[in-house]
């Protein structure tokens, strides 16, 4: 995923991303849920997740958490929608691959409550 990579020699500073790579980002997924992929997009959810967790831990101050945020709320309104064991699983899975621990937390959690 371009939005989400990390220049390991300047961490902790403020970088610039590609905030057209988000918005690219967010367009598929939504697109991916809107035509009923359902599998491609909790596999990219949870790719996104990795990757974009990473780069928000490794900046100063949390950038990205927001546009990250933007573009896994599709998937994740739209799993939490169908619910059952599977949807448990994949929230499960995202809390897990947040290295931060706190991108889309309650909606995610919410999920894994069967709520």
């Amino acid at each position: 995923m371009q939005a989400t990579q990390v220049d390991e020699r300047r961490l902790n500073h403020n970088f610039d991303y590609d905030y057209g790579a988000y918005e690219a980002a967010q367009a598929g997924l939504k697109r991916l849920v809107e035509t009923g992929e359902h599998e491609e997009a909790k596999r990219l959810s949870i790719e996104l997740m990795k990757r974009g967790s990473y780069q928000v831990a490794r900046s100063d101050e949390g950038l990205m958490t927001e546009e990250i945020e933007d573009c896994l709320k599709p998937v994740i309104k739209a799993i939490a929608k169908t619910g059952g064991v599977e949807a448990k699983e994949w929230a499960t899975a995202m809390i897990a691959a947040d290295e931060v621990g706190f991108i889309c937390e309650a909606e995610l959690k919410k999920i894994t409550k069967g709520k």
